[in-house]
């Protein structure tokens, strides 16, 4: 069984914004994997989330159970939502994948990768001190703040503030293709295996 955790805030204040960049990805790889009439996120107080549970039958091998989640404690309790979930569904962190925001890339940028810190992403931190280990997956997209010094420091924009404006207009063909090559990575992860979406996704 494998845990997808986009991460994001609830709630339409915080909509297309660049913090919201996980929610946008599941959201997009869930309209991929089921019809448009069973394609509904399912509201679970319990679980402070919005679940979607499908089977993924690769074309080679057994169908495993997928459990899609959308937190819905805000970023910096991600890991309350992603705690409860794997402890109800008794899922390892080894089979925790969390698709995430992250200001050190480049814009567009994707890097896969096992364990390591937080970075200072407040959410995966979170997520951290919640499993009380750092050994889960993360699949990290860019949004180009340290890579956009120019324009952050003509506007004056904190890394806080960055995260929770939205994406500017000139950005959106990138965003796009942002999350289309996230969104067939996580295929390609289920389909085969992690490794192989590192190296067809990982960023060189």
């Amino acid at each position: 069984m494998k845990l997808i955790v986009g991460l994001g805030n609830p709630g339409e204040k915080y909509e297309k914004t660049r913090h919201n960049l996980g929610f946008m990805v599941v959201d997009k790889f869930l309209k991929s994997v089921a019809s448009a009439k069973d394609g509904v996120w399912e509201e679970n107080k319990k679980l402070k989330s919005d679940i979607y549970i499908f089977d993924w039958q690769p074309k080679v091998g057994k169908s495993e159970r997928v459990i899609l989640a959308k937190p819905q404690t805000f970023m910096n309790l991600s890991g309350m939502a992603v705690s409860l979930i794997s402890s109800f569904y008794k899922i390892s962190p080894e089979d925790v994948w969390v698709v995430h925001d992250e200001l050190d890339l480049p814009l567009g940028n994707i890097k896969i990768r096992f364990g390591g810190s937080g970075a200072g992403h407040h959410g995966v931190e979170s997520i951290i001190n919640a499993l009380k280990t750092e050994k889960f997956w993360r699949f990290r997209l860019g949004i180009g703040y340290a890579h956009n010094k120019q324009e952050i420091a003509k506007h004056r924009v904190k890394a806080d503030e960055y995260v929770l404006d939205k994406f500017s207009a000139h950005e959106s063909g990138t965003l796009k293709h942002l999350i289309k090559g996230a969104e067939q990575a996580l295929e390609t992860a289920l389909e085969k295996d992690l490794r192989s979406a590192m190296n067809r996704f990982n960023t060189k």
